[in-house]
């Protein structure tokens, strides 16, 4: 992996890990990569007929068997390489429509973190590749279907928010979440209006909201953290599958770094 410079050393405008100005193994960040498997030929996610739709989601979810999933030999080889290549890759999964998948990377530091979710995306790139099958990372590929998009829900934490013990400092965090939404959404990618609509288990690009394992929630607050006292992580739903981890990481520790706690 290397980082894009210009001639003179500075960083190129599209190298998002050099915006990261303040970054620390305190913060910790999990990505939830989703992603559709496209069919070059017909133009439409594996599993997809040439004309129409198959039926609808919610049978592909997590699922098993030839009339469910489609490309996982695709994300078996992709995890296997991951974890060879050393890839903080803890888990993958068949997600709600057809064709679509997602895989967990994790790290510590933005930067750590970020290059974790690049370095996967190149090696899913290159395995989907010799399938002759593309990776289409658009949020809403499907357009204004009754199917869901993809996200790169991010999981945040703190070594304050790992020991907090106090609901009232998840509560002014996810507020203080909530008046810079402008801010985020400028780095959460492009598109993301097709995408957070408040359906598909979104909440509406223009609002804001949090609460305990709510999936159309802004934010998310994980079961984990409520019955672990209060002490965990939380779940930033909006990023979506094109996002630059670089840049929604960097964002999130700038919204962090505002709350006095």
């Amino acid at each position: 992996m290397c980082e894009v410079m210009r001639p003179d050393g500075s960083p190129h405008e599209t190298n998002g890990r050099s915006s990261i100005e303040k970054d620390s193994s305190d913060y910790w960040f999990g990505f939830e990569q989703e992603y559709f498997l496209w069919d070059t030929v017909i133009n439409k996610p594996l599993g997809f007929p040439e004309s129409g739709y198959p039926a609808p989601q919610g049978q592909y979810y997590c699922s098993v068997g030839a009339n469910n999933a489609y490309g996982r030999d695709i994300a078996d080889e992709h995890l296997d390489a991951c974890l060879d290549a050393g890839i903080e890759l803890h888990g993958i999964n068949a997600e709600v429509a057809t064709g679509q998948w997602e895989f967990q990377v994790f790290g510590k530091g933005a930067k750590n973190a970020g290059d974790q979710a690049w370095i996967a995306r190149y090696l899913l790139e290159r395995t989907a590749e010799k399938y002759g099958v593309a990776v289409n990372w658009h949020c809403k590929p499907l357009g204004d279907t009754d199917w869901n998009g993809s996200g790169m829900h991010t999981n945040f934490s703190t070594g304050k928010m790992r020991t907090a013990g106090k609901k009232e400092v998840f509560d002014k965090i996810c507020k203080a979440f909530g008046s810079v939404i402008k801010e985020h959404m400028a780095v959460y990618g492009a598109d993301n209006n097709l995408r957070l609509t408040g359906k598909h288990e979104t909440q509406s690009i223009d609002n804001f909201s949090y609460g305990v394992s709510d999936r159309g929630a802004s934010i998310r607050i994980p079961i984990y953290t409520t019955s672990h006292g209060w002490k965990g992580y939380l779940e930033d739903r909006r990023p979506n599958s094109s996002a630059d981890p670089y840049r929604v990481a960097g964002r999130i520790i700038k919204t962090l770094q505002s709350v006095k706690l």
